[in-house]
């Protein structure tokens, strides 16, 4: 396919380890040609924070980069392959249909970093669909991944949002848009799936060995390193999913392609922070079952890295049993690590200092108290705050008033 490389970087510097050092696990593609590109959004401090040129991506130069017109020098697009588990059914190939990794690069601070487009148009993975994304939600992901990573919430960011110029058709005639996603990788859960399923041990161990050296590097020296992975993934999990809890967010679909090694959030498509307090309150139009229901993430998440332990057994041991055995009491620890990190915040939450025994049952009568009361879940712990900080100025303005009147007495 035709590639429009330019020479402006725009400080974009590419080292592509995925496109580098994983073939077979990817198609080269291009972006689709846009008729009319507009910036609609750029975000400034995340490009500063990756170390590039602000001011001359706020230019005409930006806009061709991030809607796919101009391929910036050293980039490598591609569509990445990977299989998942969707609402329970495996898929044996999914991968990119309508994003593209652009390419990688390494930040002021040494962090590798992807730059994906989302709305780039068809690729190999399409499966029929157009590949193109819509301006309303591409802006709704750039908020909400944004509103995520100021709660300290571990999230793939949006870098730029651009109008296509073009109408896409979905439930109406709409604008086209593509959002340009920044994240420590977009490796997933399915991605291992779609690897083991090669069922080469040799291509499973180069694959894992990768995802260790570019997330997890002082695991390699372990005595067993693919176990410590799957330790190391499911820690992340536990404390990503207790911030999600904490805070009232559902994801809505936590298909296994959904979930990634990194631990950040990725893919805000069905999703929303939960107004009144219900823990089966779901955010899915197609989730009748309630599958990946508020309540249930914890669940999901266990179950989605029973999968990837499915994919390591070969590599934890070669003997079948041990490999089972040595897996499942990382999964079986799960719960434990989700609840630890969980009580921690709840902690918080509820202005506890300290760790009492009975921590647990309060913050869990708590949100009992709440179910079925039509509660705001946000405010119910801001109205918390602002009762003890009243308990507070009143107790304060009695010990004046005691004072005051002991002066009288005196």
């Amino acid at each position: 396919m035709k590639s429009n490389t330019m020479n402006t970087s725009a400080g974009l510097v590419f080292d592509n380890s995925y496109a580098r050092e994983l073939g077979g696990l990817y198609a080269t593609w291009q972006a689709a040609q846009v008729p009319q590109a507009s910036m609609v959004k750029f975000n400034r401090s995340l490009a500063a924070e990756l170390g590039l040129d602000v001011t001359a991506l706020e230019t005409e130069l930006g806009t061709a980069i991030f809607s796919g017109n101009q391929v910036p020098e050293g980039a490598t697009p591609l569509a990445q392959a990977y299989s998942g588990h969707q609402f329970g059914r495996f898929s044996p190939q999914l991968g990119d249909g309508r994003a593209l990794l652009l390419g990688e690069v390494i930040d002021p601070l040494g962090r590798r970093r992807d730059i994906a487009f989302k709305g780039s148009g068809r690729t190999p993975f399409s499966r029929g669909g157009d590949g193109k994304a819509t301006l309303g939600p591409m802006l709704r992901e750039y908020l909400i991944g944004e509103a995520m990573h100021a709660l300290g919430i571990p999230t793939t960011r949006a870098l730029a949002v651009v109008n296509t110029g073009e109408a896409v058709l979905r439930e109406g005639v709409l604008p086209g848009a593509i959002l340009t996603r920044v994240a420590s990788s977009h490796l997933r859960v399915g991605t291992f799936q779609f690897v083991a399923a090669k069922d080469q041990d040799d291509v499973l161990r180069q694959f894992a060995d990768y995802v260790i050296a570019r997330h997890d590097p002082a695991l390699a020296g372990e005595t067993n390193p693919y176990l410590s992975l799957l330790q190391a993934v499911s820690e992340r999990q536990a404390a990503l999913i207790a911030q999600w809890m904490l805070n009232g967010f559902i994801h809505g679909v936590m298909n296994t392609d959904n979930m990634t090694i990194s631990g950040e959030t990725i893919d805000y498509g069905p999703c929303a922070f939960m107004d009144s307090y219900d823990p089966d309150t779901v955010f899915s139009s197609i989730d009748s079952q309630g599958r990946y229901a508020y309540s249930n993430q914890p669940r999901i998440a266990q179950w989605n890295l029973a999968r990837l332990a499915e994919t390591l057994l070969t590599l934890i041991d070669p003997e079948p049993a041990r490999a089972v055995t040595l897996a499942t009491a990382v999964l079986d620890d799960f719960p434990q690590r989700y609840q630890q990190h969980w009580l921690t915040g709840m902690r918080r939450k509820l202005g506890l200092s300290g760790e009492q025994a009975g921590d647990l049952e309060l913050a869990e009568d708590f949100l009992e108290s709440m179910a079925g009361q039509d509660v705001d879940f946000t405010l119910a712990f801001r109205r918390l705050a602002d009762s003890a900080m009243c308990q507070h100025a009143m107790a304060q303005r009695k010990s004046e008033w005691q004072g005051a009147l002991m002066g009288k007495i005196a």
